[in-house]
């Protein structure tokens, strides 16, 4: 069965609704073997994925030489891709240099840089990276608070809202990428960008997941009324909604907290009753918002490619999201997948 596609925005760019994340290429918490990185990559392709998200900032330039050496050898309208912009740069002083929460990735330190000529330097340095003479979207990539301080936020939101945008439209302007967009970690970061600028797309890495539906009261509605698409960058709320409440699960990149593990536990009860995966359910339940256009799960193992491709066309019984609303581990006004025929 072929992966539907959707329609970016007023873009016209199709992006295939399951996509790969490249995080785990970067080596976020376990170190990868070029060739399985190679086989995550091959495994996407050949199985009809055709949006690929990357990031400098994923193993500090891992990610995007990891796809771009796979997608360089491929026809270049048969893929969608996705980099991101905010992050410059430079030879680390030390080979071992690492930074968290990167277990492996590249020798290179970074500085942030959300002005007119950081952002088009970055575009140009990812190009260089990636082996390809053009990128399809490029994200504002973590312009919020848990990264710079309030004071810092501050100084980048001058510098992006001053000049850097400026560089974001000229590059859409002239062609060289079709879709502009911003990556947001926190809900009350989605109305800053809808309300600061023209955007086709909002990535949200958190705030919308089987454990988190904050959005739905104010933001969704925004992106709905300005054609912003969404695209959902961590459907698995980055790993104990594939996992399920084990030992050691992560919730938004952190081991979990007892309150979290407890949610997932009755939530994991509900789909054991109707004789459904929870991975299943958690990803088809973040596409089932009309705004949202893909997902964008990462894998370190082409088996979790197959993986999120089965939970992709998994049949789910209306009964289990009735379920779900009734016992109030989801909002009432979740919008809920279509039965598969």
């Amino acid at each position: 069965m072929a992966i539907p596609t959707t329609t970016l925005g007023s873009t016209g760019l199709e992006v295939s609704q399951l996509g790969l994340g490249g995080a785990p290429l970067g080596e976020l918490f376990e170190c990868l073997p070029e060739t399985q990185a190679q086989g995550v990559m091959q495994s996407a392709y050949e199985q009809g994925v055709s949006f690929f998200d990357t990031a400098p900032w994923y193993g500090h330039g891992m990610s995007e030489h990891r796809m771009g050496h796979y997608l360089r050898q491929q026809s270049r309208d048969s893929f969608v891709l996705s980099t991101k912009v905010g992050r410059l740069y430079r030879a680390a002083k030390s080979p071992e240099h690492r930074t968290q929460p990167w277990v492996g990735g590249l020798p290179f330190e970074l500085h942030f840089d959300y002005s007119y000529d950081g952002i088009m330097r970055s575009w140009q340095d990812s190009l260089m990276r990636l082996g390809l003479n053009r990128i399809d979207m490029l994200v504002i990539h973590d312009l919020d608070v848990d990264y710079h301080g309030q004071e810092g936020l501050s100084t980048h939101r001058k510098a992006l809202e001053s000049s850097g945008y400026k560089a974001l439209e000229e590059l859409k302007n002239g062609g060289q990428v079709r879709a502009i967009g911003a990556g947001v970690n926190h809900g009350s970061m989605m109305a800053y960008f809808i309300e600061s600028f023209e955007l086709d797309f909002l990535l949200v890495a958190m705030p919308y997941t089987l454990l988190d539906q904050t959005p739905l009261q104010g933001s969704f509605q925004s992106c709905e009324d300005k054609n912003v698409s969404v695209v959902i960058g961590s459907p698995y709320a980055s790993g104990i909604l594939a996992t399920g409440p084990i030992e050691g699960a992560r919730y938004n990149y952190a081991p979990a907290s007892r309150a979290i593990l407890d949610k997932v536990h009755r939530i994991e009860a509900v789909c054991v009753k109707h004789s459904t995966c929870l991975a299943a359910v958690a990803l088809q339940f973040c596409l089932a918002h009309p705004i949202v256009a893909a997902s964008i799960p990462g894998a370190t193992h082409k088996k979790f490619v197959s993986a999120n491709i089965t939970n992709l066309f998994t049949k789910i019984p209306p009964a289990l999201w009735d379920e779900l609303k009734s016992l109030n581990l989801i909002a009432a006004a979740s919008p809920i997948p279509q039965v598969l025929p």
